[in-house]
């Protein structure tokens, strides 16, 4: 008997050494641990609570087993016969009780410290949209969006997969180091969830509400995300990816940044006065069409059958009369649809070229070659 229960506890041991492994080393099958104050109390937490049930549950089995083995029929043990017994209730009450209590107060602790944005040095507005971030910095002139860079052909199968796969974006988000930055977390359409694990931030971006959230990063590097609500059919097509860097970089790269983007709007009112020709336009309107419109609208102009409808040889995109409706719909969006509003997404020039492109592809040939000052005029409210 003595030989059986040695044999049970060396059985025991590798069990426990993976565990204590698991705790110590950083593991694809642990939480993260992360790079921030918030994400080491919440993995301290979490393995603090893991060790209390693993001692519940040494207890538990290690009580059952020893009553199985040394209650046995074999052995001559006889059950005993009581109910009703109030000390065993109150201990199987009390217990537990503290249990909670003890796991209760920690973890209180670090969800208030979570869910405490005052004091922040930094806030930025996040927008959650199908399927890209928008993302706008408050005190600093600068907003873009943050949209997969990975290429539809690693998507189909066409090209290798590089190791960030759909992990990618073409704008990352950066923020400062040491700083505490405040996120106002909303969406436009749908129900998003920016979710960093790094950071252990994992807030919904709900339509029509602003969720806060904040981190301070300890280092600097590249942390990724993704969307972590099941938000349409190109959910997994919507990662996040954040560059943390020291505070002078940081202040280098808005001021850089903002600049570039005061230039940008700048460029765009002397476009007003320009007519670009049917030929750059289209060339500037395919890509912008692939890399913004393809995803719903197919890349032939064919749409999805009760879901996006088809521009090819149909539509307000085939008819030479519905130019103005045209235009209204890809710079303002249709409300209840998941038509969006890209007037504030892409540029003048953009948004002239992929229009022009739409009613000229796939046979439409309306001969219609749209202006950056047409589309000024839509956004504005004025005649065309």
């Amino acid at each position: 008997m003595k030989n059986r229960q040695l044999l049970s506890t060396l059985a025991l041991i590798p069990l426990f050494s993976f565990v204590a492994h698991a705790a110590d080393e950083p593991s694809s099958f642990n939480l993260t641990q992360g790079v921030t104050e918030i994400s080491a109390k919440v993995y301290d937490l979490h393995m603090t609570i893991l060790w209390i049930c693993v001692a519940i549950g040494a207890v538990v089995f290690g009580a059952m087993f020893w009553s199985i083995i040394h209650h046995r029929k074999s052995k001559g043990a006889v059950a005993a016969n009581f109910h009703e017994s109030t000390k065993v209730e109150i201990l199987w009450t009390l217990i537990p009780f503290l249990i909670l209590i003890s796991m209760a107060v920690p973890a209180t602790q670090v969800l208030l410290e979570m869910e405490d944005p005052s004091e922040s040095e930094l806030t930025i507005q996040v927008t959650g949209s199908q399927w890209k971030w928008h993302y706008r910095y408050f005190d600093h002139d600068v907003e873009f969006f943050s949209l997969l860079a990975t290429s539809a052909a690693q998507i189909d199968g066409e090209a290798k997969k590089r190791d960030n796969y759909l992990l990618e974006v073409d704008r990352p988000l950066v923020v400062p180091i040491g700083q505490k930055v405040r996120f106002l977390i909303t969406s436009e359409d749908v129900i998003h969830s920016w979710w960093v694990p790094d950071f252990a931030v994992k807030k919904d971006a709900n339509p029509g509400f602003i969720n806060e959230a904040w981190t301070r990063i300890d280092k600097p590097g590249i942390y990724r995300g993704q969307c972590a609500e099941l938000c349409g059919k190109d959910h997994g097509f919507m990662p996040i990816v954040v560059i943390a860097k020291p505070v002078d970089e940081f202040e280098a790269w808005v001021q850089k940044t903002a600049s570039e983007q005061a230039k940008v709007r700048e460029e765009e009112q002397k476009l007003l006065a320009m007519n670009m020709d049917m030929e750059e336009l289209m060339t500037l309107g395919e890509d912008v069409y692939n890399s913004r419109c393809a995803a719903c609208h197919q890349v032939n102009g064919l749409g999805l059958p009760g879901v996006f409808p088809a521009l090819a040889q149909q539509g307000i995109s085939a008819d030479p009369d519905k130019l103005l409706e045209h235009l209204n719909i890809v710079i303002h969006g249709k409300q209840g649809t998941a038509m969006q509003a890209f007037g504030a997404q892409l540029g003048l020039k953009e948004l002239a070229a992929v229009i022009t492109y739409e009613r000229n592809a796939w046979g439409n040939n309306t001969g219609d070659a749209v202006q950056a000052s047409q589309i000024n005029a839509v956004l504005n409210g004025d005649d065309l």
